[in-house]
């Protein structure tokens, strides 16, 4: 196939993987890429590159699929580059392609506008596959083979370099494809011993994380073949809706829920990495009886050990286990329907005031729609535990822990789901990290809901100081007039101040066809019952 240029046969193999929508910034090192989506597709110009990737990472997660970035070379490149990490630690598959200068001047260390030494090497250590286009003949070639490397199981975005000369010349593109990797089969051996063993259990428990979403009817079949409970890491939520009565949901670290692990004889785990943060820094108890699931080799036995480990994609396995699962014994269902309840009943207490908030959204949002949720307390608190999750896809927020990137989600994820609500979960200084991306949101105009948590700084590092040391350093921040600054960019504009007031506000909000920022007054609201901090290890504490 021949093509006029970069950008249409950029444009061609968009349409080729059902890539309708494009987030980017502009440049003299992009323009013939810009330029031809412009055309074609939709190209959204967020005002950061950083917004970029996540913007396009969450369209992938929101579709189910993959989403594209482009930006500019040196600096626009390393802009990129923290977004980048988020999806590498996500699996999300993002197909990233950045400009690069003239190949006559590439590599020569002569200072050429936007160079930056070894580009592809900082793309290398931030992504699943890296490369640079060449020449003009393997353009085509390198975008099919970094697009099959963002969606090969685990997962993750895919860079492609592209000089700007080669770029606005004329593509001939030879149609190879890259080899398909197969995907991986567990060990027969290690296979029959997990099902032998969760034959005999009598208490089973799942754990579900992000690499359960491709096989949803599978660990619904198993929850219902084993009678037992199902965990879930903020990444496996919605795996299984959270209404079902057995799924404790992302509540492993609570008492109860450590308690029902103490008592459990075989736990099967899939597809999640145990992080950090979802298992007290690794000192939460698992049974010794664990069968692990994962199509990433490298994740079996990692965190935990694993009496068995298998190999292979949890769509296929999961089946296998089901088909050897003997009914748990009488109680064991009721007593995790009971912590199930235990637990949010708990946490819906502790969080106070915000309760209201809580609730109006899950009674007021449809069973699909997004909830984007960036690092903060509200999110770290309810939003990633007690706001009910019934969809992967609608579960967006950045797994990698990094603050700031809630906005620029939303927004790609808003744009996956056009005619859907969206709601984003922000802190003030979160958003104030690409407060430019409100005029994205003006401009764009998704339908989609900014709840900004107004505390006036980071509130979860004032917590951890305040609890921890002996003073604050670097937390408390100046914010602005966010009513204001709503109708400077053009966004409507409400505000919660008291419990009483949190449906009726969004009952409004999330009725308007396109965006507006919910402003929620914290100091005004009044304080959590018990002040958030994050299960992280303090040292002297």
């Amino acid at each position: 196939m021949q093509y006029a240029d970069g950008g249409e046969l950029l444009v061609a193999h968009l349409k080729d993987i059902g890539v309708d929508t494009v987030f980017g910034i502009v440049s003299v090192h992009n323009l013939p890429l810009v330029e031809a989506v412009d055309r074609h597709l939709r190209f959204v110009p967020v005002r950061h590159e950083a917004t970029a990737v996540n913007a396009a990472d969450a369209h992938g997660r929101a579709r189910g699929g993959i989403g594209c970035a482009l930006t500019s070379t040196g600096t626009g490149a390393g802009n990129a580059a923290g977004s980048l990490i988020e999806a590498l630690a996500a699996g999300a598959a993002v197909l990233h392609v950045t400009g690069q200068i003239e190949t006559a001047h590439l590599g020569r260390g002569r200072g050429f506008i936007h160079e930056t030494p070894d580009q592809l090497g900082m793309l290398t250590a931030v992504s699943r596959y890296a490369a640079t286009v060449p020449t003009a003949r393997d353009a085509g070639r390198l975008l099919r083979a970094a697009t099959a490397a963002a969606l090969t199981a685990p997962g993750g975005p895919a860079s492609l370099e592209w000089p700007v000369d080669l770029q606005y010349a004329a593509q001939t593109d030879r149609g190879e494809q890259p080899s398909r990797t197969p995907l991986p089969v567990p060990d027969p051996g290690q296979l029959d011993a997990a099902r032998r063993l969760l034959a005999g259990a009598r208490r089973p428990l799942i754990w579900a994380g992000g690499g359960a979403a491709g096989a949803r009817a599978e660990l619904g079949t198993l929850l219902t073949a084993t009678g037992g409970g199902l965990l879930t890491s903020n990444a496996g939520r919605g795996a299984v809706p959270e209404d079902h009565p057995r799924v404790v949901g992302n509540f492993a670290t609570a008492p109860a829920a450590r308690a029902l692990l103490a008592d459990a004889d075989v736990l099967v785990s899939v597809g999640t990495h145990f992080r950090s943060n979802e298992t007290a820094d690794y000192t939460l108890g698992l049974p010794s009886a664990h069968i692990q699931v994962d199509v990433d080799e490298a994740a079996l036995g990692r965190a935990y050990p694993a009496r068995h480990t298998l190999h292979g994609d949890a769509a296929a396995v999961l089946p296998e286990l089901a088909g050897a699962a003997a009914p748990a014994e009488p109680g064991w269902g009721e007593r995790v329907t009971a912590v199930r309840a235990e637990v949010r009943a708990a946490l819906h207490e502790s969080i106070g005031p915000q309760a209201a908030i809580c609730d109006a959204l899950a009674a007021l949002l449809p069973r699909d729609a997004v909830v984007a949720r960036d690092v903060t307390i509200p999110s770290s608190s309810w939003g990633n535990r007690l706001l009910p999750v019934h969809d992967p896809r609608a579960n967006v927020f950045p797994r990698g822990g990094g603050i700031g990137q809630g906005l620029g989600m939303g927004i790609g994820a808003a744009l996956a789901r056009p005619g859907r609500p969206t709601v984003v979960i922000a802190g003030d200084g979160g958003l104030a990290v690409h407060l430019g991306e409100l005029l994205t949101l003006a401009q764009e105009r998704p339908r989609l809901t900014l709840l900004v948590f107004d505390d006036g700084g980071y509130g979860v590092l004032r917590n951890m100081q305040d609890a921890h040391r002996t003073r604050r350093s670097g937390v408390d921040l100046g914010g602005p007039d966010f009513a204001a600054l709503a109708a400077a960019c053009g966004l409507p504009h409400s505000r919660i101040a008291d419990a009483a007031e949190a449906e009726a506000v969004l009952a409004d909000a999330l009725a308007l066809d396109g965006p507006c920022l919910v402003e929620i007054d914290l100091a005004a609201l009044g304080p959590m019952k018990n002040p958030f901090t994050p299960p992280v290890t303090i040292p002297a504490a």
